[in-house]
């Protein structure tokens, strides 16, 4: 019996993109390196919640990006901070300023201890710190801007991969950033237990390989019984892989391999649905 591994998802190590499998092995991705495998079949069954298994193994859609069932996913969001349901954490926060593409800034909070891997998660293409504090005094420092600068807490995930493949240069990326951390450290109104960080910008253009990009053709819509994916890791950002395919580039949001079982693949065809890129239709096995 060919040998299968249930993917938990990717990670970023630093600035290294890694899969990582059930049982903690981790799989480094370079680009140009090939990325392949096969959905080996079964049906997709939920990732449970803070760690824990899924009681019941509950099937989940293979659209799902959460790979939850809606108890495990209740469950995830109660403890999530970004739920504003947990008041008593102790450990010092970050808010910052996130960058995608022209217009499209985003401010959030992340804990001190984790450095900027919230933001090579979420796919920031530059970002700034704007303070560091107490948990509660972070989103009140959050809510504050968000209304003030009119900015979101989230963008979706479609927006961040149109704009990709053409990003304007460097100092102009730097300078949207900075224009809008000095209109946020200048309003009145910051709560005192958060201390204000000055401007300095982090680009990962670079750690994403967005430099040349070619635009994407497709994006794959969901992992289904017996699919195949292929291609080279053109660029990583996020949970999104744009793999090069001998007919364009497709994005791949690794969040869709969580729950399945997964084998490895000898074929360099892509044979799974693939929402074209602006058209919103699904084709099956469009590659």
């Amino acid at each position: 019996m060919a040998q299968v591994w249930r993917c938990a998802g990717l990670r970023w190590q630093g600035a290294q993109p890694q899969l990582v499998w059930e049982g903690g092995q981790r799989s480094a991705l370079s680009r140009g390196r090939r990325v392949a495998f096969r959905v080996a079949g079964g049906e997709r069954t939920c990732v449970g919640a803070r760690g824990n298994s899924c009681p019941v193994r509950a099937v989940v859609s293979g659209r799902n990006v959460g790979a939850r069932c809606e108890e495990c996913a209740r469950l995830e969001r109660a403890h999530s901070v970004a739920a504003d349901t947990v008041a008593d954490d102790p450990r010092p926060y970050h808010v910052y300023l996130a960058w995608f593409g022209s217009g499209m800034v985003k401010v959030g909070i992340t804990a001190v201890e984790r450095g900027d891997a919230r933001l090579l998660e979420q796919g920031a293409v530059v970002f700034s710190w704007l303070g560091r504090g107490p948990l509660m005094a972070a989103r009140r420092s959050e809510e504050l801007l968000r209304r003030a600068l009119g900015v979101p807490d989230r963008i979706p995930y479609d927006a961040k991969r149109a704009v990709r493949s053409a990003l304007p240069g460097a100092a102009v990326r730097r300078a949207e950033v900075e224009a809008l951390h000095a209109r946020a450290v200048g309003l009145g109104g910051w709560p005192e237990a958060l201390e204000q960080m000055p401007f300095a910008a982090v680009d990962h253009v670079g750690a994403f390989g967005l430099d040349g990009l070619s635009s994407a053709v497709g994006v794959v819509g969901e992992l289904v019984t017996g699919g195949v994916v292929s291609g080279e890791l053109a660029a990583a950002a996020g949970p999104d892989l744009h793999l090069a395919t001998g007919r364009g580039v497709v994005v791949l949001d690794t969040r869709l391999m969580r729950g399945w079982e997964l084998g490895s693949a000898d074929g360099r065809a892509m044979a799974v649905p693939v929402r074209e890129c602006g058209g919103g239709g699904v084709q099956e096995g469009l590659f």
